[in-house]
């Protein structure tokens, strides 16, 4: 059996159904097991100071592996790597990623060194709600400097397991990560405190790298130390990676400095935020990931022939499908996130104050989902048609946009109680403190949504859109959302009495009989209206039902 699963683990996949399918059931299985992670984080620390401490110590390492791994990514190396390959062989590849390995040991190094000795002086100054703490909170961001180093030279890995086309050991990189972190806080967190959680996330990195290193090893591809630099080639490189990771480290910095001014609210605000921010993920991923993501190599191609017509046309039916499936998954969350947020991190020290505090964040950060979405795949578009800077510059004007309205918000719920009282009610959070908190959610949400419009407008503007087209289609997804969420509350209410809610499996039957409910209503709504993206969901599932062509899924990161 176990000879079985390592020659599975490091099998040769050509098939493009049986790589697709093993992709997905890897990806489902690491997000099961980044809600197991979140769920003993929340039962372990409950949003207090502890938690507060945990996600703050990640946002140096998290912004420097942005930087790293979007040079070493697959999308950006890949291509340089199976060039090299085509036209001088497997050698000229090898000392290629030889040339990036050394480059990225050096520059990480020097970066990582002048951090070590620098954090007592910044944290005080990036976090000054935290200042009490900061002897701690720099010990564990040093720890951490291990992880985007681990985790990039494991990107420069995936490199090689994706052109060697073995991937399970890509797809299983992540689960093992995540499980070091619930290894870290199961096991290590009762024997060495906070700096023991941290220690299974740099247990996790290092799982996400040793489970591909044997193949690399073995591989015509492997690298190693370059005793000289072919400056040309690595400029041709870092120019192509360039926007991409400048893209993505506006919007890294911008959670920097929303995690910053939280660190100055109530304690387990960070807490409340980041485990709320990793939920509305989720349908991200599923929804916006997946029709950006799949759109590319279409748009890509269509541009190359010059074609904007139906460059158009792909984006359109993206987007179409985009606002069917997020309007009506903004409805349903926003009723059902508490029975959401308790079933998932309703445990241990986690209470029910958190579990409102974290359900009302969800609620102001989901309604940002179709934006969110729309970002994902209009940069990519604007990728597609060459436009690298344009999505670069939008994102600095969304980041600016961001931090300006949490300092606003937070002005005006000071100046003006009232409108914090207002929220409050909306939100049912009525005697909870740390309500404070609700600026960074409305601060977010507000940049997302400026930088998602200037995006459609500038498209629209440069290729065009048909508005009076996608402007019906918001509104019959608008009454699918209104049917959904009114008829998963009228559930809820109906069934609230013949549950027992102090119980997970009570939650959870209650969640599920509302869900389904809305469910069953969005399908009806579209079915009334005649729902021109519910006749291509029925005709798309029927010819996956007999087998048609499947697209292989791929994972990236926002931008």
């Amino acid at each position: 059996m176990v000879r079985r699963a390592f020659t599975l683990m490091y099998s040769e996949i050509r098939g493009l159904h049986q790589a697709a399918y093993l992709l997905a059931l890897f990806a489902f299985g690491s997000q099961l097991l980044a809600i197991v992670r979140d769920r003993a984080l929340s039962h372990t620390f409950g949003a207090g100071r502890e938690l507060d401490l945990y996600y703050a110590a990640f946002r140096i390492p998290d912004l420097l592996f942005v930087v790293f791994a979007s040079v070493l990514s697959v999308y950006v190396l890949l291509p340089f790597v199976e060039r090299a390959r085509a036209t001088s062989g497997e050698g000229a590849a090898a000392r290629l990623l030889s040339q990036c390995f050394t480059l990225f040991l050096s520059v990480y190094a020097v970066v990582a060194v002048v951090l070590w000795v620098a954090l007592p002086y910044l944290i005080p100054f990036l976090f000054p709600g935290l200042t009490a703490d900061a002897e701690i909170l720099t010990t564990l961001t040093r720890i951490l400097l291990l992880q985007p180093f681990f985790l990039g030279l494991s990107t420069l890995f995936g490199v090689v397991t994706q052109a060697e086309r073995r991937f399970v050991l890509y797809a299983l990189s992540p689960l093992l990560y995540n499980l070091g972190i619930i290894i870290g806080v199961v096991l290590l967190y009762p024997l060495y405190g906070l700096n023991g959680v941290v220690v299974g996330v740099v247990a996790g990195a290092i799982g996400h790298l040793a489970v591909q290193y044997p193949l690399v090893r073995k591989s015509s591809l492997r690298f190693d130390f370059a005793r000289s630099i072919d400056w040309r080639a690595i400029r041709e490189l870092i120019l192509a990676a360039l926007p991409r990771a400048a893209t993505l480290s506006a919007h890294q910095l911008s959670l920097f400095v929303l995690i910053a001014i939280a660190t100055m609210m109530t304690v387990g605000s960070v807490a409340v935020f980041q485990l709320a921010f990793n939920l509305q993920s989720v349908p991200l991923a599923i929804i916006g990931m997946s029709y950006s993501v799949a759109a590319f190599p279409m748009l890509a191609e269509c541009m190359a022939k010059n074609d904007r017509a139906n460059f158009v046309e792909h984006v359109v039916s993206a987007l179409r499908h985009i606002i069917f499936w997020s309007l009506p998954a903004i409805g349903l969350i926003i009723v059902l996130r508490a029975q959401m947020v308790r079933a998932l991190f309703g445990s241990g020290n986690f209470d029910w104050d958190d579990t409102r505090l974290t359900a009302a964040v969800v609620a102001l950060l989901v309604v940002s989902l179709v934006g969110q979405s729309l970002l994902l795949l209009f940069v990519r578009a604007f990728y597609a048609a060459g436009r690298m800077a344009l999505p670069l510059l939008i994102a600095i004007v969304g980041v600016v946009v961001t931090v300006v309205s949490a300092f606003f918000f937070d002005y005006a719920f000071t100046e003006w109680p009232f409108l914090l009282v207002a929220l409050e009610e909306l939100l049912r959070l009525t005697e909870v403190s740390g309500t404070e908190v609700l600026v960074i959610p409305l601060a977010f949400t507000f940049g997302v949504l400026v930088e998602a419009v200037l995006l459609v407008l500038i498209f629209a503007r440069n290729f065009g859109l048909p508005f009076g087209i996608l402007g019906k289609l918001f509104l019959k997804s608008t009454f699918a959302a209104l049917a959904g969420a009114g008829s998963a509350y009228l559930t809820l209410q109906f069934i609230v009495d013949g549950v027992n809610q102090e119980t997970l499996i009570g939650i959870v039957l209650q969640g599920t009989a509302a869900g389904f409910v809305g469910l069953c209503a969005v399908v009806l709504a579209y079915a009334a209206v005649r729902s021109r993206e519910l006749a291509e969901l029925y005709a798309s599932f029927r010819a996956r039902l007999f087998k048609a062509d499947v697209i292989a899924p791929q994972t990236d990161t926002i931008a």
